[in-house]
């Protein structure tokens, strides 16, 4: 018998795991459970840091359910991150002859060269109503994990 420590997850490790994100009521977001594993190496950026931050420490075989509420999770919905948008913004940012309908995500150019995207709510003149909160802002989820192995 072997005196080698079980491995446990840090920084920078690779996992091979499998993992769902769900709601509070169950409806599952993403997973892996009904599929292959996924591998990754924590630190890369592959789950959100939150995500990273709960999986820490687990030993290899763990298999937990973590609840998370909103300000541990995506944060809470932020009102002013509601806006309005001109037709010719929303125009700016498409390619040509693509036409929206609500519900529609849709990304728009940063000043700093990025993108970020919104969720398209209303159509009002000239204007455009895009929720630029994350979707699953000011929800409580339910994260489960299975730690297949660490290196």
């Amino acid at each position: 018998m072997s005196n080698t420590p079980q491995p446990v997850v840090c920084d920078g490790a690779y996992l091979t795991l499998h993992y769902r994100l769900a709601s509070q009521d169950g409806t599952e977001i993403v997973t892996t459970f009904n599929d292959n594993p996924a591998t990754l190496q924590l630190g890369s950026g592959q789950l959100a840091p939150f995500l990273e931050q709960r999986l820490l420490g687990l030993p290899e075989g763990a298999h937990q359910t973590f609840d998370l509420l909103p300000d541990e999770a995506f944060g809470p919905r932020n009102p002013s991150l509601v806006q309005r948008v001109t037709r010719a913004t929303l125009a700016e940012n498409s390619q040509f002859g693509v036409e929206y309908a609500i519900g529609d995500v849709v990304e728009f150019n940063a000043p700093n060269g990025g993108r970020f995207a919104g969720v398209l709510r209303e159509f009002s003149g000239d204007d455009t109503v895009f929720d630029f909160n994350h979707p699953l802002a000011g929800q409580s989820l339910k994260f489960e994990v299975r730690i297949i192995g660490i290196l």
